[in-house]
């Protein structure tokens, strides 16, 4: 379909308005978990969010507070990043769980404390655990607004005639939620104190607003006439201050970050859903101006009786098309005397109330019966009308006939609609099979195009007239097909290599997510580093990035050639590269980084396991020696400064695994690691005596060492010194 261009462009707001937009954000935003975080036991504060949210405890930790389950944390003093993203990691599964959609939020943008990011994360959250979770018990509004969207594409046409597909539900966090809560407020608070909201934005500059939302869950607080007089700073601060003592509803906002030209539409939509927690049930009580439930009922009534009475159309249309094609006549009459060809138009004037009809609005994503009925009897009569179409074009005269059916499959192609898959190499495999087949299917266009404008041209074929009406129908397809081929082919490789470099960086993900743990046992990360080896190093794991991404960037280059639209919106194809780009920059270093980190886990095994071996034996034999003479004890445990170092590199490397592997591996490193200090602690209050001894001796050796040394040079000296010089006079008078 093609895409509306305005005339003029939109101006972007400037870098100072983004940033001040996402001040206030975190500001609100930090509120609203520091609300939520002081009912953990023991309670947590988040001070500056794009910080403290990087490790991710608090934010598993707020989850935890949301949604009442225990989730799995790397805690610990000696973390580092890639238990950071495995945090993160844990989280988004969590959400994504929950059939929470993360657009382009992944780990390592917020262990990097990217704020665009962040912010995006923490406005998904507070979407579904506030306010779509709040706005969910309001029935009739949410009827309403699907009734009117549904009403409102019922009365629009459209260029295509391809059967609808099973409709997504409706976006509720940019749709349905807001428009919700927007509801809620215009018809239980502001419509009966004559204040007007448009929106979460300008309308709640002066104050007013909220003292109608405070209205109306406690009429007695509120005195409007004295609100309607005073600057929009003092009411807002009032307002504030007023929600929070008598509701209990926590200040997420700030007066200066209310009375500006643009309020930031997501911070009051925030503020504003909590007050929902105290008026669930007003869409029950009479003459709130809210509609009540047999309202609702009526309007889910009207929506089952225009779904049957448009599958009765449909019905009815499958049975004209049926008995016209059974009509007695030639099939060029068939096709001129307003049959197959107005039969045609009405079901593309009906398509577009179809696919609103289709509408989901339901959370699951899936059709009502009613719905289901419909969308069955729009795939018969379109199915019956295809058919029909095709029988008329392969009954004409060879060789228009097999241009005909070529265009019919040409067309089939075109409409085809790729099903994406959860898993990218699955889709990527259609896309590929799919692309061969239509490849294969458009290189006759050439041939065929050039024996059809011939017999455009002549208007008959060998002498035999074809109708006219027919031919021109096929010229119009024709001319679709010609122009449509090279965007249609440039699309399909575009997407065979968007699914491919999906599946690659998902695989990356996927293997991050395995190697980023807590670890076991030394033989365990030895299995996971030979993995990884195999994984990066031997499989040329960055090597086929390169590869993967030329062919990406060659194939979404060509296809913003044939088709510049496909370069526009949150969609864009250039838009997808700057992702991919971004995202493997993050997954790259995090990859590389995790070599090093198993290399020293190995490291600390080894050390560790080594020196507990050793020292082990050492106890026992210095257990022993105790029992001995003093001077074999003093031999014995002349070396003793060497074990106290060892015992030190035990620990340090012994409290290093306990941070890094798993509980059951950390307890078991902590038992060990406490039964050989006190081990080594009962042992050195015995033979501390000792600990320098072998030092001292040293030091007595290389003193004595030192004396003979300089004597010796004394000595030397000395005889120098006193030995007789030959001097001759010549030679002094010379030198002077």
């Amino acid at each position: 379909m093609s895409t509306l261009r305005g005339v003029q462009r939109v101006k972007m707001p400037s870098l100072n308005v983004i940033y001040e937009q996402e001040a206030v954000q975190k500001r609100t935003f930090t509120k609203w978990i520091n609300s939520h975080l002081a009912k953990r036991a023991p309670p947590l504060v988040v001070t500056d969010l794009f910080e403290d949210i990087k490790d991710g405890v608090m934010l598993l930790a707020l989850l935890e507070v949301l949604s009442g389950q225990k989730l799995q944390c790397e805690q610990g003093k000696k973390l580092k990043r890639i238990h950071w993203v495995a945090n993160i990691g844990t989280a988004l599964t969590f959400l994504e769980g929950r059939k929470i959609k993360l657009v382009n939020i992944n780990s390592t943008d917020i262990v990097d404390g990217r704020p665009s990011i962040v912010l995006g994360l923490m406005w998904t959250i507070i979407l579904y655990f506030q306010i779509e979770e709040l706005t969910s018990s309001l029935p009739a509004l949410q009827a309403l607004s699907s009734s009117t969207s549904s009403l409102d594409s019922s009365n629009s046409s459209t260029e295509t005639t391809s059967p609808p597909v099973k409709r997504k539900p409706l976006p509720p966090p940019q749709g349905g939620a807001r428009k919700a809560l927007l509801r809620w407020v215009q018809h239980t608070a502001t419509k009966r104190v004559g204040v007007e909201v448009k929106d979460f934005g300008p309308s709640w500059r002066t104050g007013l607003a909220f003292y109608a939302v405070i209205q109306s869950l406690r009429p007695n607080l509120v005195d409007m006439e004295r609100v309607w007089r005073r600057p929009n700073r003092e009411n807002l601060q009032e307002a504030f201050l007023l929600a929070e003592k008598e509701l209990g509803i926590p200040q997420l906002l700030d007066p200066e970050d209310v009375d500006v030209d643009k309020p930031d539409e997501k911070s009051i939509m925030t503020y504003v859903a909590q007050f929902l927690k105290h008026h669930p049930d007003n869409f029950k009580v009479p003459g709130a101006g809210f509609p009540s439930f047999p309202t609702a009922i009526c309007i889910h009534r009207e929506q089952r009786k225009s779904l049957r009475e448009l599958k009765m159309w449909l019905d009815q249309l499958e049975r004209d098309a049926t008995q016209s094609q059974e009509t007695e006549g030639n099939l060029a009459q068939q096709y001129q005397v307003s049959l197959f060809k107005s039969l045609h138009v009405q079901l593309e004037m009906r398509h577009k109330q179809v696919e609103g009809a289709l509408q989901s609005t339901q959370k699951d994503g899936m059709l009502t019966v009613d719905q289901a009925l419909v969308k069955q009897a729009w795939e018969r009569v379109s199915k019956r009308l295809l058919d029909w179409h095709l029988l008329l074009d392969r009954s004409l005269p060879t060789p228009l006939d097999m241009v005909g059916a070529w265009l019919h499959e040409a067309e089939g192609a075109l409409r085809q609609e790729i099903v994406v898959q959860q898993a990218h190499d699955v889709t990527a495999s259609t896309v590929h099979r799919a692309l061969e087949q239509h490849k294969d299917v458009f290189k006759s266009l050439e041939s065929h195009l050039q024996v059809f404008q011939r017999i455009h041209k002549d208007r008959s074929v060998d002498g035999v007239p074809v109708p006219l009406d027919q031919l021109q129908d096929m010229a119009e397809r024709m001319n679709f097909v010609a122009t449509s081929s090279s965007i249609h082919l440039a699309r399909m490789e575009y997407l065979e290599n968007q699914h491919h470099m999906q599946a690659f960086l998902t695989l990356t993900e996927s293997k991050l997510k395995s190697w980023i743990i807590k670890y076991g046992r030394q033989e365990s990360v030895e299995v996971m580093l030979h993995n990884y080896v195999s994984f990066v190093e031997k499989q040329h794991f960055f090597e086929k990035y390169d590869a993967l991404f030329q062919s990406l960037k060659q194939s979404a280059e060509a296809y913003v050639n044939a088709d510049s639209s496909v370069d526009e919106g949150e969609m864009g194809v250039r838009r997808f590269m700057r992702e991919v780009v971004t995202q493997w920059r993050s997954l790259s270093m995090e990859v590389r980084s995790v070599r090093s980190m198993l290399e020293e886990v190995l490291s600390n095994w080894e050390r560790y396991s080594s020196i507990v071996a050793s020292l082990q034996a050492w106890l026992e034999d210095a257990e022993e020696t105790l029992g001995q003479p003093e001077n074999t004890k003093r031999e014995f445990f002349r070396n003793l400064s060497h074990w106290m170092d060892q015992h030190s590199a035990m620990n340090d490397a012994g409290n290093f695994l306990i941070e890094t592997c798993d509980e059951t591996m950390s307890l078991e490193l902590k038992q060990q690691l406490l039964l050989l200090n006190g081990r080594w602690r009962d042992l050195f209050l015995k033979v501390k005596q000792y600990a320098r001894a072998d030092e001292l001796e040293k030091w007595r050796k290389d003193h004595l060492k030192a004396v003979t040394t300089l004597k010796e040079l004394l000595d030397t000296a000395e005889a120098k010194l006193n030995a007789p010089v030959q001097v001759s006079f010549l030679s002094v008078r010379g030198f002077v």
